[in-house]
């Protein structure tokens, strides 16, 4: 037997390659052999799908302070974690964010790092972020934005939301009181006009624009494609033709809810596993509401050993359901 261990992050407990190489150790173990294809939906873990981060850079953080970024260039593309430059885990989270202030200036650094390092085609998740300011930070560093023809830009969103919505939809877990969730909101109401006026680029009506506060909606202005994270990334691990080889894909992540088939990781690849003939095993940390994966046999690790096992124990159990799944 061959299996393809393609997981999300249990967030807050085992990153996706933690999770991908217990399924592989558990496979290995019972006489299968395995592919560990840890996935992202283009949030946290992105760089870690594509083999990890090989490069450092000091750019500006979300509040102004430096921040050490870490991103990818590999063979003339630029693999980037907006989360890195301009992420929310960089403020101490909510708390200690200024959710009016947090700039995207330094995510703009990383990129213009990786053209001068001779980057031709650059990939930025845009997950995690601290900020709501429309990308204009961004676009401020990577002035003038002329710099960028002739350069892939592609942005794999974690989400669908809208330019303008970003604010209210994502504002208060970014420390947004009410009354600066209102502000943010025609922040970007105004920003979407000026953008049409500079750019001649309608981000409103954009599915996506919204990601990291508007950030994505910010590069589509000067070019950037705004992409499924989950599709694209897929599609640069070649993803698909390794689950048609296999004979059980085993997936999973953190909570299970019903946005996990829409665009996410477990819905994508239990998307792809069907159109190869392929059974799924779909581990989660726990389910949350009604939820239930139309890809295969599903495990919650809360239901099966409890709450606390689950959050302290995510990868020894992910191994030893993988074992009782296979069998002697």
């Amino acid at each position: 037997m061959h299996i393809v261990a393609a997981p999300d992050k249990f967030r807050g407990t085992a990153t996706a390659a933690q999770v991908a190489r217990a399924i592989v150790l558990a496979a290995e173990q019972s006489g299968a052999t395995a592919d560990a294809a840890p996935m992202a939906d283009g949030g946290e873990g992105t760089l870690e799908v594509v083999g990890g981060a090989n490069r450092t850079t000091t750019v500006t953080g979300p509040l102004g302070d430096s921040v050490e970024a870490s991103w990818r260039l590999h063979r003339h593309t630029a693999v980037i974690e907006m989360a890195q430059a301009s992420g929310l885990a960089l403020v101490g989270g909510a708390e200690g964010n200024d959710p009016l202030g947090a700039t995207t200036y330094g995510t703009g650094e990383l990129i213009e790092a990786a053209l001068e390092r001779g980057a031709r085609r650059v990939l930025v998740g845009v997950g995690g972020s601290a900020t709501t300011d429309g990308g204009l930070g961004a676009l401020r560093a990577l002035y003038p934005t002329q710099r960028l023809k002739g350069v892939d830009l592609a942005v794999a969103c974690d989400v669908r939301t809208r330019f303008t919505d970003a604010a209210e939809l994502f504002g208060p877990q970014k420390g947004a009181s009410a009354s600066q969730v209102e502000l943010l909101r025609r922040r970007l109401e105004r920003l979407s006009q000026v953008y049409a006026e500079t750019y001649g680029v309608e981000v409103g009506g954009l599915e996506g624009s919204g990601a990291a506060g508007g950030l994505a909606g910010g590069l589509a202005c000067v070019g950037a494609e705004l992409c499924n994270g989950f599709e694209l990334l897929a599609e640069e691990v070649d993803l698909y033709d390794r689950i048609e080889q296999a004979d059980l894909v085993v997936t999973g992540e953190g909570a299970l809810d019903a946005t996990s088939l829409q665009g996410k990781v477990v819905g994508g690849v239990g998307e792809m596993a069907a159109a190869a003939g392929v059974p799924v095993l779909t581990i989660v940390g726990r389910v949350d509401g009604e939820a239930a994966p139309a890809c295969g046999e599903l495990v919650s690790l809360s239901e099966r050993f409890g709450v606390e096992e689950a959050m302290s124990d995510t990868v020894g159990l992910v191994g030893r359901v993988v074992l009782e799944h296979l069998g002697p």
